[in-house]
């Protein structure tokens, strides 16, 4: 599926030829993001992902910039979370070139000129107090807290209003100056190019790019007992519950199965969840579940909105639902979940993005790659009772967290919902 070179500047470049494709995708993968950031500067990995959009030495303006891609009918774009920043761009193949230097420039020569930077700490301040007036969002946030209370996985990945004030140009360019070394940097490209192509553009172009030690990230702590219910008392029409529980590290070997189980779950219009809460009750539009996968920890999170006097009723049947998956699912259920996870991935993989970001966060996260092929046959693996075991280890009462965000006043009456 791929090839593999590591630079003399230990940056790592993975492709994948995809000769029936008309395009090529490139992702740069940085190990920054914001368990590796204190709490007084919380936001800095993103903020840094704004500024290269901002100019580089061969395009010096954000209008450059953006025009060298989409120019060429392509799309330019990053993105920052806990453990990553990736910087990536899709382009007609026979514009490949181009695009590379542009996105090279935009790690090796931002310019970080204070004007703009102060300009574009405006506009992240105004991102943050938007996503502040958006429920959905603001639930997200507030589970994240629950299931991490007072660390780095448990803060929002754009930091404060506050705490993106106190970032400094002395702070941006040490934190660049530490992350984004190549040591630290994963290069993938997928579509109608050649790995000879990608690695003798790269070892010229990257030559005077030297590697350094990395700030070390944050490991999670998790210490709590009980069941906890966090509440955010807002006048919306809706309101936004998140039920979670801790769940699995990106290696751990369960990983599968807890696939599998969030597939029966919530991931689909024919998942428990769905058919249950929507299709029987009518309680909701939106519900599903959702796995999250990092280094040390994990999450498995059920969302849905629901009218405001409806809420207790909505809790109350999705703890149902979890309680029943500690029973071990029909064969045919888990054979279902098996196809639609195997029939999801194969078709992601026709995309020359989705082929690049499967290469390269993997080598980033977790120095290795596994195949499509790996991850379906690891699928088909899982029997029934492993899905059941799993459930049973992770779905405890005393791990379960709830949030909620629209016209309540008082938690208890929520927290008492919260047994299995």
């Amino acid at each position: 599926m791929y090839q593999r070179t590591v630079l003399d500047n230990k940056l790592r470049v993975l492709t994948s030829t995809m000769i029936h494709t008309r395009s090529v995708s490139m992702i740069f993968c940085v190990g920054a993001g914001s368990r590796y950031e204190s709490e007084e500067m919380a936001g800095l990995s993103h903020f840094i992902e704004h500024l290269p959009f901002k100019g580089t030495k061969n395009w010096p303006s954000a209008g450059a910039v953006s025009e060298a891609i989409e120019g060429v009918g392509g799309i330019l774009n990053a993105s920052t979370d806990r453990e990553m920043t990736v910087f990536w761009c899709k382009v007609p193949h026979f514009h490949f070139r181009t695009a590379f230097a542009v996105l090279l420039d935009m790690m090796l020569n931002p310019l970080l000129e204070p004007e703009e930077v102060e300009k574009e700490r405006e506009v992240i301040q105004e991102e943050l107090r938007m996503t502040m007036d958006m429920p959905s969002y603001r639930v997200d946030l507030l589970i994240d807290e629950a299931l991490w209370p007072n660390q780095a996985m448990g803060r929002d990945v754009g930091g404060t209003p506050e705490s993106v004030e106190q970032i400094t140009q002395e702070s941006i360019r040490e934190y660049m100056e530490r992350q984004y070394n190549p040591a630290n940097t994963v290069i993938a490209v997928a579509g109608n190019v050649t790995h000879e192509e990608v690695v003798d553009l790269l070892a010229d172009a990257t030559a005077g790019w030297q590697p350094k030690e990395s700030l070390e990230w944050e490991p999670v702590v998790e210490g709590q007992s009980e069941a906890v219910v966090t509440l955010e008392n807002k006048r919306s029409d809706q309101s936004h519950l998140c039920l979670a529980f801790p769940a699995l590290a990106l290696g751990h070997p369960d990983r599968y199965a807890l696939t599998i189980l969030n597939i029966i779950l919530g991931d689909g219009m024919s998942s428990r969840l769905f058919m249950n809460l929507r299709e029987r009750q009518s309680l909701t539009y939106d519900v599903n579940s959702s796995t999250s996968m990092f280094r040390d920890c994990g999450s498995l999170v059920v969302y849905c909105g629901v009218e405001p006097k409806k809420s207790r009723k909505a809790v109350r049947a999705v703890v149902d639902e979890l309680g029943l998956l500690r029973e071990e699912p029909p064969a045919q259920e888990v054979a279902k979940a098996q196809e639609y996870a195997k029939g999801r991935l194969m078709l992601r993989m026709e995309d020359t993005r989705a082929v690049a970001s499967w290469l390269g966060s993997q080598e980033l996260l977790l120095d290795s790659v596994s195949t499509p092929e790996d991850v379906a046959e690891r699928l088909d693996s899982v029997t029934p009772s492993d899905v059941a075991r799993v459930a049973r280890d992770l779905l405890r009462q005393d791990q379960l967290r709830l949030a909620v965000v629209g016209p309540h006043r008082g938690e208890k009456g929520f927290l008492n919902l919260l047994k299995l």
